[in-house]
């Protein structure tokens, strides 16, 4: 089990959010930053803000390294457009993103663990890179003995969250399509997400 997983909770407690919107967040029941007390809040600076909204959306999809998500803002900064719609954009592009979208899983730790260990298809052939940049078009469908998995039947038969309509699902044949890559206001953030914060901060 990897670091990211196993300390996934406190990014909760340490961001005062319920970053994912889930019930079981132990932000829920103690809205306090992790440690032995606790930690008093003090008054934000502007940096702190901006550090704040990296921090935010680097750990929703599941913790990412510094280094790939400034890769990601580099690319974002490339492409013609809005920098925050592009790095959006790049985000949800990503498998384990479209992955845990489609709800075959219920987490995007589980998503990330559920492409490393083979059981994504992409276009008929297996993809074991969390990062892969999935295009609209592409196919996304779960190896056949990957269906049963008690995971996947939690997570398809959940009502805790909906497929975006950016996507398409067939939950009985385990298929779906990314239809075209989102804007930052079609994302169904469960809490408030500030990617032009996130560009002021690597622009300083």
């Amino acid at each position: 089990m990897s670091k990211r997983q196993t300390s996934k909770h406190k990014i909760d407690r340490r961001l005062g959010v319920n970053l994912w919107g889930r019930p079981k967040s132990p932000f829920n029941k103690r809205e306090t930053v992790p440690g032995q007390h606790g930690q008093r809040r003090f008054k934000v600076s502007n940096f702190g803000q901006q550090l704040q909204a990296k921090q935010k959306l680097k750990g929703y999809y599941g913790n990412i390294g510094e280094r790939q998500f400034h890769r990601y803002y580099v690319e974002a900064v490339r492409r013609r457009g809005d920098t925050g719609e592009q790095l959006i954009g790049l985000l949800e592009s990503r498998l384990d993103a479209v992955v845990y979208r489609l709800k075959f899983v219920p987490t995007v730790f589980a998503a990330r663990q559920f492409v490393n260990h083979g059981h994504v298809l992409v276009n008929g052939k297996r993809v074991t890179i969390p990062s892969y940049m999935v295009k609209p078009g592409d196919e996304i469908e779960l190896r056949q003995k990957s269906r049963e998995v008690g995971i996947v039947l939690e997570a398809t038969a959940s009502g805790e969250r909906d497929v975006p309509d950016y996507l398409e699902v067939d939950h009985k044949a385990m298929k779906g399509k990314l239809v075209r890559v989102p804007q930052f206001a079609e994302v169904p953030y469960p809490v408030q997400m500030e990617p032009n914060l996130v560009v002021e901060f690597y622009s300083r």
